[in-house]
């Protein structure tokens, strides 16, 4: 298990930092190599699933994700039900006193066949992909 905390102040209202750390498929911009598609339709909620697909040349994995508690646009609790990578993330936001907001990602990684002596340096890489994606997120003017 590779567990993270990122967290991060944003001059963004609450309501849409949260806009855009939940729309998944504008997450597939910011993260190497993969495409997001949502199979569930919208709008997201309780019970949407979407598919992180990951691929170099011929080796590729899916990372499916379900919703699984949602209270906006204050929390968010993801379900990682892949056969590779597993886990939980959850997403919270807070109002910031004198304005904008605070954020902040939780991730329990797990990737299926790697040796356990191996997670510190899965939560550094994972820290530093989500650090990345969640500011490109919230600087993001779309």
């Amino acid at each position: 298990m590779a567990l993270f905390r990122i967290a991060a102040r944003t001059p963004l209202a609450p309501a849409e930092a949260w806009r855009r750390l939940t729309h998944w498929e504008r997450h597939a911009a910011q993260v190497p190599l993969t495409r997001i598609s949502v199979t569930t339709p919208p709008p997201t909620g309780l019970g949407t699933v979407f598919v992180a697909r990951t691929r170099l040349g011929r080796f590729g994995f899916d990372d499916p994700m379900e919703v699984v508690d949602w209270q906006p646009p204050y929390h968010c609790r993801l379900e990682k039900h892949g056969r590779v990578v597993t886990g939980w993330a959850e997403i919270d936001v807070r109002e910031a006193p004198g304005g904008g907001a605070y954020v902040g990602w939780t991730e329990d990684l797990r990737v299926r066949g790697l040796p356990r002596f191996c997670d510190p340096l899965l939560g550094r890489v994972g820290k530093a992909v989500f650090r990345r994606a969640m500011r490109a997120l919230l600087e993001d003017r779309r």
